[in-house]
This record gives C-alpha cells, sequence and structure tokens, in this order.
C-alpha cells in the first residue's frame, strides 16, 4: 500500500482453501467504511484521545527531564501490569544505552520480586510505577516493598528513587507519590491500558532506554494518516485487517489469530499485542485467541500443529528484510560438510527463506496467510506498527459490534482478588 511504513499482502489470504469466500470478505470490507468514518470524526472532535497522541510534543518536556533525573542510578525498574508494562516491554528490543538498564516487574510473583529487591543495588535503582487507576494492586503492592527496601538500605530521600505515572486524581498510587514527594507524570484520562504505550507509560521508559520517542510517534502518526486519509477501506491496513478476521469468523474459521514475527526486534512485541487483541475484542460470546511465535524457531516446535492441526486460525508473518544481511557461511567449509545450499549464504538468506517457505506451506495445506513486511525494526516503524494493530482493534471492534475499549471481565477479577484478601 501506497505511502505505508510497511506493506501488506493478502495474496495467500484471499485464494487457496482457506480463504474465506469473496462475497464475505467483500462485504466486511465494505461494512469497515463506517468504522474509519467513526474514526474520522473521533480524530476531529478529539473525542478519541488516543487519535491526537501521535502529534503531541506537550507532554514530552516533562518525560525528557524526568528521564534526564534517571542517569545516575544504574537500574530503572518499571512497575507496572498489562497495559502499564507490556508496551514499553516491546520498546526494550530497541534498547539504545545500557546505563541505567531498564527493567520491567509486572508479574507480582513473591520469590522473584523479593529476589530482585535484593539482587538491586537500591541506593542506585529508580523506580518507575505506573497504574492509570491509581489503584492497581499488584503496582501498589510492589511499590509500598520497593520503598520499604530502601529505608532499609539507609535511603533518606525515598523521592528520588520514585516516579509515578498516573491518572491526575485523588488514588492510592498518587497520594503515595504525594507522601515522600515524588515526581508525578500524567497518565491520559481518555486512553485506555493497553492502548497507552505513545503516552507517558511508554514514552519514560523509551527516553531512559534512549530511544528517539519523536520518531516512535511520527511512525504512529504515518500509520495512523494513511488509514484517516484512505479514499476507500482498501487503502487502509487496519480496515483490511479487520476485514479479513471478521470474513473468517462469520464462516466459523477464527478460533485463533496468530502473529509470528521473524526478527527477535519483534518477539516482545507479540505480548503488547495479546493483550491488546484479547482484551479489547473477547466478549459477548465473541473473539478469538491472540498466539504470538517467533521465526524460524517456532517452526520447530508449533508448525506441525498449525500445518496439520485443526485449522480455524489466521497466520500473519511479519517479515523483516534480512535477505542479503548478517554474517557469511565459509563457502569453503559448507562445501567440505556437503552443505553446498548454505555456501557463501547469509544468515539473513536462510531467515529470508524460511519465512517465505513457512508462508507457503501453510497456504498449500489450506491455512490463510497474511504478510507484513518492513525494512527495518526501529522507532518510526514500531511506532507504525503499534498504531496500526490498535486501529486494526478498534475497526474489528466496530465491525464485531462490541466496545473495544472496556474490560468488563477483568475488573469483576480485581473486585473478587479484594474480596478474598480482605477476607484473609
Amino acid at each position: 500500500m501506497a505511502n505505508s511504513p510497511f506493506s501488506v499482502s493478502l495474496d495467500l489470504a484471499l485464494s487457496g482453501a482457506g480463504a474465506p469466500p469473496a462475497a464475505a470478505y467483500d462485504a466486511a470490507l465494505a461494512a469497515s467504511a463506517s468504522a474509519l468514518d467513526w474514526l474520522r470524526e473521533q480524530k476531529k472532535s478529539g473525542g478519541l484521545e488516543l487519535l491526537g497522541i501521535p502529534a503531541r510534543t506537550d507532554d514530552l518536556k516533562a518525560a525528557t527531564k524526568q528521564a534526564a533525573a534517571l542517569k545516575g542510578f544504574s537500574t530503572v525498574a518499571v512497575l507496572g501490569i498489562g497495559g502499564s508494562s507490556l508496551g514499553g516491554q516491546a520498546l526494550t528490543a530497541l534498547r539504545k544505552v545500557q546505563k541505567p538498564f531498564v527493567e520491567f516487574h509486572d508479574n507480582p510473583d513473591p520469590f522473584a520480586w523479593a529476589a530482585a529487591l535484593k539482587r538491586f543495588d537500591l541506593k542506585k535503582t529508580h523506580f518507575i510505577a505506573i497504574s492509570k487507576s491509581g489503584g492497581t494492586a499488584e503496582t501498589l503492592m510492589q511499590a509500598l516493598t520497593a520503598a520499604e527496601a530502601l529505608e532499609k538500605a539507609g535511603v533518606k530521600k525515598l523521592k528520588k528513587h520514585f516516579t509515578i505515572v498516573t491518572e491526575p486524581h485523588a488514588s492510592p498510587l498518587a497520594d503515595f507519590a504525594d507522601s515522600i514527594g515524588a515526581v508525578k507524570l500524567d497518565h491520559p484520562l481518555g486512553v485506555g491500558g493497553r492502548y497507552s504505550v505513545l503516552t507517558m507509560v511508554g514514552i519514560v521508559p523509551a527516553l531512559a532506554m534512549g530511544l528517539n520517542v519523536k520518531q516512535l510517534r511520527a511512525g504512529a502518526a504515518a500509520a495512523l494518516d494513511q488509514v484517516l486519509k484512505a479514499k476507500k477501506p482498501a487503502d487502509a491496513p487496519a480496515a483490511v485487517g479487520a476485514a479479513l478476521h471478521k470474513a473468517l469468523a462469520d464462516q466459523g474459521k477464527l478460533a485463533t489469530t496468530i502473529l509470528w514475527p521473524y526478527a527477535d526486534a519483534l518477539a516482545v512485541f507479540g505480548g503488547w499485542w495479546r493483550q491488546l487483541w484479547a482484551e479489547s475484542l473477547g466478549k459477548d460470546g465473541q473473539g478469538s485467541t491472540p498466539v504470538s511465535v517467533l521465526g524460524p524457531v517456532d517452526q520447530h516446535s508449533q508448525l506441525q500443529l498449525f500445518r496439520d492441526g485443526p485449522g480455524n486460525a489466521l497466520f500473519t508473518l511479519m517479515q523483516v528484510a534480512t535477505k542479503g544481511k548478517g554474517l557469511t557461511a565459509p563457502k569453503g567449509r559448507a562445501k567440505k560438510l556437503g552443505l553446498d545450499y548454505l555456501a557463501g549464504r547469509k544468515m539473513g538468506d536462510l531467515v529470508d527463506a524460511e519465512c517465505r517457505a513457512t508462508a507457503q506451506t501453510l497456504f498449500k495445506n489450506g491455512r490463510p496467510v497474511r504478510v507484513i513486511h518492513l525494512e527495518k525494526v526501529d522507532e518510526f516503524h514500531m511506532g507504525a506498527l503499534m498504531m496500526h494493530f490498535m486501529l486494526e482493534t478498534i475497526v474489528m471492534g466496530r465491525l464485531m459490534g462490541v466496545d473495544p475499549f472496556d474490560q468488563p471481565g477483568v475488573e469483576e477479577g480485581k473486585v473478587l482478588a479484594r474480596q478474598y484478601l480482605a477476607e484473609g
């Protein structure tokens, strides 16, 4: 697609035995037009705050100032769970600096967290605690225990060891920040956690890792701009992807949607995408289970199931330009070992061939395959991919007739957990 930070091919998804009927895809694509109109209206009115984030610059000054204050620390531990952590984790693949070393602690395993606090040089450790509501139990538990550990280590000024990202209203986390005088940075009120990676939630850790956040947002802006300016749904990658999912779902062929990047830099990206898709769309008896894998390694662990198992899955292969890149297998030694097919080949040639081979073997066995190709994985392209998948999820929600922004099942679980704690 023209002027896109990446290209999308549905050739192996709309043909062959695994393809949905052409009429079903065409109908879903036509229906996506109203979702695109809704996005345009939201952008114009400012009703969906997410759509205004890529163009923002006013928040970068405060984020940059706070990130600069972290340079004297050896470790920055990001405390958060779900959308408060997964986006930032996805950006670790682009890390430019090792000091401070930014690491993420999301799952509140009592043994792992205790071990981490013992491992840290606490006087040189800074904690970024992130919670949209300011009431996330897991993050509060981490922050409270980290503060106690700091005090036991002889730290007198806790405020220098904490940055708090939360909504600008009273909450337990905001109150904690005020009690120690820590810096508070605003989590936008209108952006849900799983859509928040381009806000302070992802920007502050990204800056601490040395990333160019302006390029991250520029990539997101490019992907958003293409969708909003599309003259027809077929020109909007988010609408095309959502329509493909919807057409397969309507035919009973979408129990699972599988994201399969062929680059280590996108391995952690899958964790962010899984929450986005599952929490946004798994409602009213609808939805598809998101699964993230990694190529070529999962060719050797899951391809057999994907090729010959029960099916009902869409495969999205994410291909990065690797051909002609990387180290070369020496011709002489390779030929002596009978490895003529590797002789003189780059490692990137092998990965490129394996990605194409996986796509073809899935296609030939009746599995629909979408291929997303990008030249490289950097801040610009990562931002574009993130915005693309957020928009695709929103459009899919509109096509399904579900709200892609709420999470009633998650909230029910939180209420029950607090009840059990209160009961002792």
